[in-house]
């Protein structure tokens, strides 16, 4: 079926707004009204702002919103394991029940590096709410525990120990002050990045000002230790939906090639790599994302011969 098209132009600027989630204030960003519903969730380390250059062009034929995970961006930041832990299956409940109460229907979810593990999940855990999935460089976990027991020895002593340094206070919070600068986090970015001219000030901003917050450092500490739970290999043969990847192939943290085995899972439509891109391509090369989301999500909205916006039962 063919959803209308929405007058927005791609200028239009998202309304943020707020929603509490058991008991914690969650930030979230949402455009258009019409068509079918499309949830964007970031990486780690980075926001809903990460997807300020898709909202606009999304919102054209979809309703759109990019929320920021429990413990990111402009999201409260309760205490590790005392008030919330940190975990997949966390983010998991948080986008099943942002669909159920906020959207109000079921959506197309789409993620970013991290983020596509916590969709993955999500739509394993909560099918109900899953149209289907777009994984954008796929976070692989290479320092999952089981990853690391299949390396060399000497190449797997070093993440615990440096897990286990971080763990002291004073250690994480120095380290922490030295991560959150912006000439360390232009660095970082040109390393993720192919494209030097996407590093922008306004980028380096979206990704310190959540750095800031009280609480920002404990949660770095708590995600850089967890080294279970599911890995994406795990969550696609589980699927009841859809998926398709997006991979950008200059990708220096998750490589393409171990990424191109994830397209061998019955679940898959197909793998689409991005050539001379690296590992936030919504972001770096968004004409390229675009189009491609777009179509996609027209194409299995089409194929379902119904509304994708329809209340699950």
């Amino acid at each position: 079926m063919t959803f209308p098209t929405s007058p927005l132009s791609a200028t239009a600027s998202p309304i943020r707004d707020r929603w509490i989630w058991r008991g914690f204030n969650i930030n979230y960003q949402h455009l258009g009204d019409r068509g079918p519903a499309v949830l964007l969730v970031h990486g780690f380390g980075a926001s809903c702002g990460h997807w300020r250059k898709n909202l606009p062009e999304l919102a054209k034929t979809c309703r759109v919103y990019a929320i920021d995970l429990l413990g990111f961006g402009a999201s409260a930041k309760p205490a590790p394991r005392i008030e919330a832990d940190y975990t997949f299956e966390t983010w998991a409940a948080q986008i099943a029940d942002f669909c159920r109460e906020v959207i109000g229907t079921s959506a197309f979810l789409v993620g970013n590096s991290i983020g596509c593990v916590a969709i993955l999940q999500a739509a394993v855990d909560f099918p109900q709410w899953a149209e289907g999935v777009v994984l954008i460089n796929c976070s692989l976990r290479l320092l999952h525990d089981r990853k690391r027991a299949e390396m060399p020895w000497y190449r797997r002593i070093g993440a615990p120990i440096a897990q286990k340094i971080l763990q002291q206070k004073l250690v994480s919070q120095f380290f922490f002050s030295q991560l959150a600068r912006p000439k360390t986090v232009r660095n970082i970015l040109l390393q993720a990045y192919r494209r030097s001219e996407a590093v922008t000030d306004e980028l380096i901003e979206l990704i310190l000002e959540p750095s800031r917050d009280r609480g920002a450092v404990d949660v770095f500490v708590a995600f850089t230790a967890y080294s279970q739970g599911p890995l994406p290999e795990d969550l696609l043969p589980r699927l009841s939906c859809r998926a398709l990847i997006l991979w950008g192939t200059e990708d220096p943290w998750e490589p393409f090639a171990l990424g191109r085995q994830l397209a061998e899972f019955a679940t898959v439509d197909r793998l689409i790599p991005l050539e001379g891109v690296g590992h936030c391509p919504q972001d770096e090369a968004p004409e390229f994302v675009n189009p491609i989301l777009s179509e996609w999500i027209a194409q299995v909205s089409a194929a379902r011969g119904d509304s994708p916006s329809s209340q699950p039962s």
